[in-house]
């Protein structure tokens, strides 16, 4: 029998699920709008914007608790103008009342609750509020917007005067040349962060950041540091062995609440699976461990088991909870393990440490590891290869058994960014694994991006569910599709891929306003104004919309002999150098793209029949300051023009459109690349 809702609210003509899933709370909740904020206006109310997203578990919580309690809704009801915002769906609005409330609080996070004057203006804010709490918010914001209105409408004028200064900076001379020693002093500074015993960052929370890892495994490398190589290694084992990891799914968590990368906020997100995979990727092409490779191959199927929709767009995210309880989808109880594993309980146990290690609460276990499957081999007096038939087996049967419990909830929207992420992703695991299906995969997301979400002017959509396309696309839409879209091409050598990325390059050129410094601002000038106009720089989970747009710049500007392109990419590399050392994890693809500058960067270009072989046997080494084209002929890039030898498939190491001498000997090719 059918549930019936006592409240529906107007969210119910929203596709996103996190708006959904507030549809039928008393508060008469609106979506983030020209009618809702024209309502505010209107009305002369003050707005309160909350902001979430549907794997938040403290946003169901304060939900639950404040949201859906009557008492708490009629307040809300009364006094403000109350709109939810879906924080994926809007990150332009996120950024703007995110930045007000650290600059209230010094601190930010989700749920987001953010009051502002009827034209958007902030003047209170914070998180997570207890329902208490939350009353006497309310009732003090209420009481200090009807009787000190000069007060709040001033303090409300500094805040919104506040937020348009934070993304100002002294505008430099473009830099003529970048030195490594800018890398080194903020490499030094960052290592007194690092936690040389598990991995990571020495504190709690411990989330991965992709990006931070990619940048110091090709630094390591470039600079021949075996010991940062090492803290590099050590923290992409400790995380795919921990808590953090689905040791049976595969596939990662957001983020580990202890110092150990046991406790997982449960919640799985499509940008760090992505950015996960590229970096597994990247890191067992170097290595050739295999641990590592069991990382991509387990990530990449619980991807397209989980997170795929038929036309091949992936899913944003699943939820940290599941029938109210977080974690509960993934943990075991010892009766539950034992019985799964049976006559072989005792390895099991062992090597999943269902024991002291991994006792989590309610005795319920998290599965973690933190013996090599070597060592696990050895104390068992049993070959690798043993071990390996054993564990493949529990695996598969305590998938089968989860599958029968209740799922964590999917937030099925297909958000433009995020895709792009997942395919460089299964793109990246090509190229480390020459597994075909995973450029397939790659392959058929791209295509629907580019039909679906890519308009005929040009414009990108920023959102997909169901069929319908929504909101326009965002500076990290085009960033990363156009990142993405260069991965491609140098897999493929196909032009269409790197025609694109030009085009979608160019787009941004035409439509997005920059700040003095060269920063693109977040939204097109063409979209609705907010209250301060902000551009995103510091790396963060995801590196910034500006960062890979400048890097874009960088590889565009080589494969198409543009130095237009490579002046804006310096440009803003300038701006930011001096903060590497201040801030180093928040200006890692910056960092990256700085050692492309500071140390030499090749083009290797691949001409000839037998491309495809020398590529993929190039591609089995780690190269980190390598842009990759070519193909059959040299009639599709001008790059190209003069590279065509008949009946020979020849290589050539060039840099900044200066060749060595070309050789159809791929050790020959990756020497001068190493020299």
């Amino acid at each position: 029998m059918q549930k019936s809702n006592t409240y529906t609210n107007s969210l119910i003509h929203e596709t996103s699920p996190y708006l959904l899933q507030h549809a039928h709370n008393p508060v008469n909740w609106l979506a983030w709008n020209d009618e809702s904020l024209a309502k505010a206006k209107a009305e002369n109310k003050p707005i309160l914007v909350s902001i979430g997203y549907s794997a938040c578990h403290w946003c169901h919580v304060m939900e639950h608790e404040s949201f859906e309690d009557t008492a708490v809704a009629a307040i809300m009801n009364e006094h403000f103008i109350c709109i939810k915002v879906d924080r994926e769906e809007r990150p332009d609005v996120d950024q703007v009342y995110m930045d007000a409330v650290q600059l209230m609080t010094n601190g930010g996070g989700w749920p987001l609750n953010c009051f502002t004057m009827p034209d958007g203006r902030p003047f209170f804010g914070g998180t997570y509020f207890k329902r208490d709490q939350w009353i006497q918010v309310l009732t003090k914001v209420n009481k200090a917007f009807t009787n000190e209105p000069e007060k709040v409408e001033h303090y409300a004028a500094q805040l919104t005067e506040g937020l348009a200064q934070m993304d100002e900076m002294p505008v430099k001379p473009i830099s003529k040349d970048f030195s490594d020693e800018v890398t080194e002093t903020a490499v030094i500074r960052w290592a007194k962060e690092f936690d040389v015993i598990e991995g990571g960052p020495n504190r709690a929370p411990k989330f991965p950041l992709p990006n931070n890892y990619q940048f110091l495994l090709a630094f390591s490398v470039v600079q021949d540091q075996k010991e940062l190589l090492d803290y590099v290694d050590l923290t992409l084992t400790k995380i795919a062995r921990g808590g953090i990891y689905d040791q049976i799914g595969g596939g990662f968590a957001r983020y580990s609440v202890d110092d150990i990368w046991k406790v997982p906020h449960f919640e799985k997100m499509l940008y760090d699976n992505g950015q996960l995979l590229s970096v597994y990727s990247q890191a067992y092409t170097h290595s050739n461990k295999e641990e590592y490779l069991n990382i991509i191959n387990e990530t990449a199927a619980f991807v397209e088991r989980e997170l795929t929709d038929k036309t091949g767009a992936f899913y944003s995210a699943l939820d940290a909870d599941s029938e109210g309880e977080e974690g509960k989808f993934y943990v075991w109880t010892e009766e539950e393990f034992e019985q799964l594993a049976g006559e072989n309980a005792t390895l099991l146990k062992s090597y999943f440490n269902v024991n002291k290690k991994g006792f989590w609460e309610h005795g319920n276990y998290i599965l973690l590891r933190d013996a090599s499957d070597a060592e696990i081999a050895n104390e068992f007096e049993i070959t690798q290869k043993t071990l390996d038939e054993i564990v493949f087996k529990f695996k598969q049967k305590a998938l089968e058994k989860r599958a029968e419990r209740i799922r964590p909830g999917l937030d099925d929207k297909s958000l433009t960014s995020w895709n792009a992420l997942m395919s460089k992703g299964f793109i990246e695991a090509y190229i480390a694994t020459n597994n075909s299906h995973y450029l397939s995969i790659a392959e058929n997301n791209l295509n629907f991006l580019l039909k679906q979400q890519k308009k005929e002017d040009g414009s990108l959509w920023h959102s997909y569910k169901n069929g319908v396309s929504s909101i326009d696309g965002f500076l990290e839409d085009y960033a990363h599709l156009c990142d993405a879209l260069i991965k491609m091409y140098e897999a493929t050598f196909d032009n269409k891929w790197l025609k694109q990325a030009i085009q979608l390059f160019e787009y941004v050129e035409d439509n997005f306003d920059k700040n003095p410094a060269g920063f693109y601002y977040f939204k097109s000038k063409h979209d609705a104004a907010l209250v301060a106009k902000k551009t995103e720089i510091n790396d963060n989970v995801i590196p910034a919309s500006n960062s890979i747009m400048a890097t874009c710049a960088f590889k565009l500007s080589l494969l198409t002999s543009n130095d237009a392109w490579r002046e804006i990419s310096k440009q803003m590399l300038t701006q930011v150098e001096a903060s590497f050392a201040r801030y180093p994890s928040g200006y890692s693809q910056w960092m990256l793209l700085h050692q492309y500058f500071s140390e030499p960067f090749y083009e290797v270009a691949i001409v000839g029949e037998d491309w495809q072989t020398k590529l993929t046997i190039m591609n089995a080494h780690y190269l980190a300051n390598v842009v990759y084209y070519g193909g059959k002929d040299d009639s599709d890039l001008e790059v190209l023009t003069g590279k065509k030898a008949e009946g020979k498939t020849m290589i050539y190491v060039c840099q900044h459109g200066a060749c060595q001498q070309p050789t159809e000997n791929v050790e020959d090719a990756i020497e001068q690349v190493l020299r």
